[in-house]
């Protein structure tokens, strides 16, 4: 096991992921962190972003929407808010969530939701990036 690394993907919904993988790259709240085997402990935060594991040299793609990962030499445990798979994304709500966002943010920063907007923006975003990239059938 020194050339895996367990990552564990927690929602508030389920275990989404369970696995051994050779690397992980998560999107920290100070820009992109990649973990190999042996890496040194770390407890940091996440932000929406993607979050990559290469597994049988083969890179698979999730969208993360905020959390924590806690690294541990050869662990790897990411608690997040959202965690989806590439190919689990709802393109369709995916793009009503990105309009949706877009006419409220439209109205401008007076707007009461405008904040949440924003982020909303940012998820849909980020969904529509990663379904961009499911694996080939």
């Amino acid at each position: 096991m020194a050339d895996k690394i367990l990552l564990e993907i927690v929602t508030p919904n389920k275990l989404l992921m369970h696995e051994e993988v050779e690397e992980v790259v998560c999107p920290g709240i100070e820009g992109e962190l990649g973990i190999l085997p042996g890496h040194t402990p770390l407890l940091t935060t996440l932000t929406i972003g993607e979050l990559r594991y290469k597994k049988n040299n083969v890179y698979c793609s999730l969208a993360i929407s905020c959390g924590y990962a806690e690294i541990t030499g050869h662990r790897v445990v990411i608690l997040a808010e959202i965690a989806e798979k590439a190919e689990e994304i709802d393109l369709v709500r995916a793009e009503e969530a990105k309009k949706r966002a877009e006419e409220i943010l439209a109205k401008g920063p007076e707007e009461a939701d405008f904040e949440k907007a924003k982020e909303s923006l940012q998820k849909a975003l980020n969904r529509l990036q990663i379904a961009g990239k499911r694996p080939p059938s």
